[in-house]
């Protein structure tokens, strides 16, 4: 769409958009599977949690379009939340949890320890029938009523904290965002930072914050590269060298972030640092990009504006690269020097 082969109305557009958000669309529904699994719960019942956070009545936008809301609770503050309906009494602070991470995590790992409870409780001859209901009969009013909105105002207070550093600093905000990009993707925090980053985009054309994050992948590459050099390990390097290349040419940091770099630690922190550099790059001339793209060396066509009529032309995309570059480069260097293998 972005090269004008086809318009964002024609049915080809909605089919391929389709294969590109399915998935994160009803993400909460694969994340409820994997985080009960994570944390020794019946798996179905994370889907079902998942598909009920998901579940188009409760969505905040649907209740928006359907009416007036009761009343605001928090009026006048980064918190002003509309209720539209009430759980007996109880305020409903509705939510869209489409394509949210942290609320389904945090609700799924509740519903696990109500799920260990009432399995010591129930008598074995009803468990199969009672143990499950019981626990979403407990968790899904608790997670919808208090832990999805405290776990969104959390992602609210992150993204209003990165606001605040850019306003007064472009290279602090690079760098902190830099910094702390693959912290945040570890707790699903990020997701806060998308959504920022996705308005922007639609609203204004352009967006800082994303473009910040431009080196993560690539220092986090450059560290498995010079583990790679370095330990002879021939289980290792074959774990390390497809994670190293889906890092660089698509982005893909999770096979690198929690099979290798994280469990060792120190890799982890270099690639922050890294990629701190190239958030701090990106700063210098406030480089924004123009699309939410691939990832990857596939996120520099990002940079290139949409609008001919943007006078900046492909220098921001030059930044990117050279930020990219930075990022990697001082990431291997660190690990290099500092990296020793345990058979060594």
């Amino acid at each position: 769409m972005a090269l004008g082969v086809y318009p964002d109305t024609c049915g080809g557009y909605l089919l391929l958009n389709a294969i590109g958000d399915g998935l994160f669309n009803f993400l909460p529904m694969f994340l409820g599977y994997t985080a009960a699994k994570k944390f020794g719960m019946q798996p179905m019942l994370g889907l079902v949690i998942g598909a009920i956070m998901c579940y188009p009545g409760i969505q905040n936008s649907m209740l928006e379009a359907a009416g007036e809301p009761l009343y605001t609770l928090f009026e006048g503050t980064m918190f002003s939340s509309p209720v539209y309906v009430d759980f007996f009494g109880i305020p409903f602070v509705s939510m869209d949890y489409t394509a949210t991470v942290i609320p389904v995590i945090f609700v799924t790992y509740f519903a696990s320890k109500c799920e260990k409870l009432f399995n010591r409780i129930v008598p074995d001859l009803v468990k199969f029938f009672f143990v499950p209901r019981l626990t979403l009969l407990v968790c899904i009013p608790v997670g919808l009523l208090l832990i999805g909105p405290v776990a969104t105002f959390a992602s609210k207070l992150i993204a209003e904290a990165v606001i605040a550093v850019r306003d007064f600093s472009l290279l602090v905000a690079g760098a902190i965002v830099g910094l702390t990009w693959q912290v945040l993707v570890i707790f699903g925090l990020h997701w806060s930072l998308v959504p920022l980053g996705i308005v922007n985009l639609t609203t204004l054309g352009h967006d800082y914050i994303l473009a910040c994050m431009i080196g993560h992948s690539f220092a986090l590459g450059a560290v498995l590269f010079a583990m790679y050099l370095k330990n002879k390990d021939e289980n290792f390097r074959e774990l390390a060298l497809p994670a190293m290349i889906s890092a660089f040419f698509f982005g893909v940091t999770e096979p690198a972030i929690y099979g290798i770099a994280l469990p060792q630690k120190k890799p982890f922190v270099v690639a922050c640092i890294g990629s701190a550099v190239g958030g701090l790059i990106i700063g210098l001339p406030g480089a924004v990009l123009f699309m939410s793209g691939g990832l990857g060396v596939f996120n520099w066509l990002s940079y290139l504006p949409t609008d001919p009529s943007f006078t900046i032309g492909a220098t921001y995309m030059i930044w990117a690269i050279v930020a990219s570059l930075a990022s990697a480069v001082v990431a291997f260097a660190i690990e290099f020097a500092t990296y020793k293998p345990k058979q060594a």
